[in-house]
């Protein structure tokens, strides 16, 4: 709350007869609305711009020497723990980017430790130098159909509902509850009317999409294709357009994105981890990526902060202009976002800002309860009548995946995984120590010659899922995840030779992202190693347990049916 003697300093400092706290010299303003570009220097008193287009002065001064200042970028939609780090951490990494405000929905680890989850997620959002707002996860479990280590019901929820973190309802992935007026989904539904409620609707058209929209449901990042998301913009959904280190949609939606539909268009990455921020960027490498396919400046980044700011309800961002919170990207070049500087509610990002938060301690130490497997715990068996089984069809870039089918081969022990067709196993190993599930098929778009890749990181309910060549490495790589308290793990001939140990609800690591980084380039090259060629092979993992996504999925209960909302026999 700005009190009085704040309020009348701002307006003294914004006339220029008293110094701002923090005057920006010599700045190219970017106007995100009509495009303008304005020398100015920038006034700041607090967390709030006072002065624009006029000269100040200020107790501290900083000359931008001509480079061009934009609004803050605000990600509409993530998952922190898809970063794999904690919150302080990803602030570390991605504030440096011009990412001044993130919009997350704790689910994952939500689906580990229930509101335990959401509760530290909330303690960490009041101490980061980013503002992290918070949408509280709507579906815990995703689904009926997998095991998770949580659930939460409407009661879970509306203890947090008026913390000044929380905007409102996170993604309602379980779109066939909502058509279907699900007692339980209804319940969400109902106490967040008049608030905002995100979507999650992949594939959804015609009178289906209409009946998930009367629900007063706004925004979706699932759209994958201009034809699915022009649709949803002309039933008044704004789309939020995804560039993750999996679910890469940018491509296919940059159309969308012009003067006429820029106020209705925002930018999110779902799903990021830091090897791929440190190679090519968070939003900023999205916002050059939309320049580059000819998308209008000014849009671009009226995408990436003021209509972003509008859709979420976060009324005092996304402008340069007095009275607007003081978030601003000193940029060295427009068209290729080149973030030199960056301001965050009137504080300048430097090394020292880190030092002054106050930690907090990490949760979900010991969450990873499974119990060791043999490597005959992925035996499929093979049918006396055929051979033929379903596979699940994975391609780089996509969370969608397809039903295909092979012909397999079998000996003493099952069906036998067949690299020369590229068809490998899948299993998912429960791992909340509910019921010791262990499901098992085959996938192919691996590329996997020999060994296993393993992962605790498993949309949504976060089980062990592992692929492999070989039935003895994949319960090498589960084992050594089971010993790290959760992870990533590569096995080779019965040797571990990549791993990143994630302790923090099996999802998060405790190291710094630097040391993320350089373990996940390790397994990026152990997994090339074995012949994968998925260029980002460990969220691809993660996601084929994810049954709320097209077309079939796995979960620790056996081969799910999107499309159909059931298991195949």
């Amino acid at each position: 709350m700005t009190d009085t003697a704040t309020l009348a300093r701002m307006i003294a400092a914004g006339r220029g007869t008293e110094p701002a706290d923090l005057v920006l010299k010599n700045v190219r303003l970017l106007d995100v609305i009509t495009g303008a570009v304005t020398s100015t220097d920038i006034a700041i008193v607090g967390d709030r711009i006072v002065g624009t287009h006029g000269s100040y002065s200020g107790r501290t001064e900083i000359d931008a020497q001509g480079r061009h200042a934009v609004p803050g970028f605000i990600d509409t939609h993530l998952h922190i723990e898809s970063s794999l780090v904690t919150p302080f951490e990803f602030d570390r990494c991605v504030l440096p980017c011009g990412v001044t405000t993130v919009i997350c929905d704790p689910h994952e680890i939500a689906n580990v430790l229930g509101a335990d989850g959401i509760r530290y997620f909330l303690d960490c959002a009041e101490r980061t130098v980013m503002d992290i707002r918070i949408n509280l996860s709507s579906c815990v479990p995703a689904t009926a159909f997998e095991t998770a280590g949580a659930r939460l019901e409407i009661e879970d929820l509306l203890p947090f509902a008026d913390h000044p973190k929380v905007i409102g309802l996170a993604e309602m992935m379980n779109f066939p509850g909502v058509i279907n007026a699900d007692p339980g989904i209804l319940a969400k539904l109902a106490a967040f009317q008049g608030r905002h409620m995100d979507g999650h609707a992949p594939l959804l058209r015609g009178m289906d999409l209409n009946a998930y929209l009367a629900a007063g449901i706004r925004t979706d990042h699932e759209a994958t294709t201009a034809e699915e998301a022009r649709e949803k913009l002309a039933k008044g959904m704004a789309i939020l357009i995804r560039e993750g280190s999996v679910s890469k949609d940018l491509e296919a939606l940059a159309e969308i994105l012009d003067e006429n539909t820029s106020s209705f268009v925002a930018l999110c990455t779902d799903d990021r981890n830091p090897l791929d921020i440190a190679e090519e960027g968070h939003l900023d490498s999205s916002i050059r990526r939309l320049i580059a396919r000819g998308c209008p400046l000014h849009h671009v980044y009226r995408a990436a902060s003021h209509s972003a700011a509008r859709i979420f309800g976060l009324t005092d961002r996304g402008l340069l202009a007095p009275g607007w919170r003081a978030d601003i990207v000193l940029l060295d070049d427009l068209e290729t976002c080149a973030v030199h500087d960056v301001v965050t509610a009137g504080r300048r990002v430097t090394p020292e800002i880190w030092a002054a938060r106050p930690t907090v301690d990490p949760v979900g130490l010991g969450s990873v309860k499974a119990r060791p497997v043999s490597p005959a715990a992925f035996t499929v068996a093979a049918r006396p009548d055929r051979n033929e089984v379903p596979v699940i069809g994975v391609k780089p870039g996509l969370i969608l995946t397809y039903r295909e089918s092979a012909t397999l081969s079998s000996g003493p022990d099952g069906l036998l995984a067949d690299t020369d067709a590229d068809v490998i196993k899948l299993a998912v190993v429960e791992r909340h120590g509910i019921n010791g599930n262990i499901a098992t098929s085959f996938v192919t778009g691996f590329g996997l010659k020999r060994g296993a890749i393993a992962s605790s990181v498993g949309h949504d309910s976060h089980n062990i899922t592992v692929v492999g060549a070989s039935e003895t490495d994949m319960a090498s790589a589960v084992n050594r995840l089971i010993e790290m308290g959760g992870g990533f793990a590569v096995a080779d001939n019965g040797a571990i030779t990549a791993e990143l140990a994630l302790p923090i609800a099996g999802l998060m690591s405790t190291e710094p992202f630097e040391a993320v980084t350089h373990a996940l380039e390790n397994l990026r090259d152990a997994a090339k190693a074995l012949g994968c060629t998925l260029p980002e092979p460990f969220l691809q993992v993660a996601f084929l347990a994810l049954p709320v996504i097209p077309h079939l999925k796995m979960t620790d209960r056996g081969l799910f049916d999107v499309d159909a909302f059931d298991f195949l026999e």
